[in-house]
């Protein structure tokens, strides 16, 4: 159920992540509410992508979705 919420929630920001030419795919999501992703594109090899990932997509989701604890890149 957390998975679905969480799919739901990326394909929110999918948007403006690909407006910038990245994406992001939900790779798992833990019992104890650790998102794991991957980014893509231009995501995966900017200088920037901790920052979006921790500041943009975390933030979000744990606004969205109070059982998200932390969102990790893999």
């Amino acid at each position: 159920m957390l998975k679905e919420e969480v799919e739901k929630a990326l394909s929110r920001v999918r948007p403006m992540l690909q407006a910038d030419g990245g994406d992001v795919e939900l790779v798992d999501v833990t019992e104890d509410g650790v998102v794991k992703v991957r980014l893509k594109g231009a995501c995966g090899s900017c200088p920037m992508a901790t920052i979006t990932l921790k500041m943009g997509i975390e933030r979000y989701l744990k606004r969205e979705i109070p059982e998200v604890k932390e969102v990790q890149a893999v």
